[in-house]
């Protein structure tokens, strides 16, 4: 009977062995396949970096626009002729730019994302517009300055020290 339960006990312990030999190389098969495990709040941490990439993303397509407004308000005043204050457009837009640029320079990151480059892209556009305006009446204003300085040069010559011939437009 000693003999059975012996054998018994042996027949045990070599299916215990079995068993942890099976669990033991279970257990190192697994360790080699990747394993997704749930991280708990991550994806509150997901969102919220969401939120804040949004957000700056809305504040420097906001303070985008400001600009583009500012360029548009006053290219479409020069090209009606409208009386406008050029100092006061200079303070504002220069305003406006000191903060796209510094807005910039924080999120250098949001420079790939698509609809800030479009947005650059339209501003881009209304400033080349803004500057041919801009050189437009600049060259205008030279103009009529220059017929100015030659009339009063004119009027306040009284041909002492010009020749005969000039005088008489000869």
């Amino acid at each position: 009977m000693q003999a059975q339960e012996g054998a018994a006990a042996m027949a045990m312990d070599q299916a215990v062995a079995d068993s942890e030999m099976m669990t033991t190389e279970a257990a190192a098969s697994d360790a080699l396949l990747p394993v997704l495990l749930p991280i708990v709040g991550g994806e509150a941490v997901v969102e919220a970096a969401d939120a804040v990439r949004s957000d700056e993303v809305r504040g420097l397509l906001a303070a985008i626009r400001r600009l583009a407004s500012i360029v548009e308000e006053e290219t479409a005043a020069l090209a009606t002729g409208r009386k406008i204050d050029f100092d006061d457009f200079s303070a504002r837009k220069s305003r406006s730019m000191l903060e796209f640029v510094r807005l910039m320079r924080a999120r250098m990151h949001l420079g790939g994302e698509v609809e800030i480059t479009e947005e650059i892209q339209r501003l881009r556009e209304k400033l080349e517009r803004n500057r041919s305006i801009l050189e437009m009446h600049y060259d205008a204003v030279r103009e009529v300055a220059s017929i100015i300085v030659k009339a009063i040069k004119e009027a306040e010559s009284d041909g002492t020290y010009t020749g005969r011939t000039a005088q008489d437009g000869k």
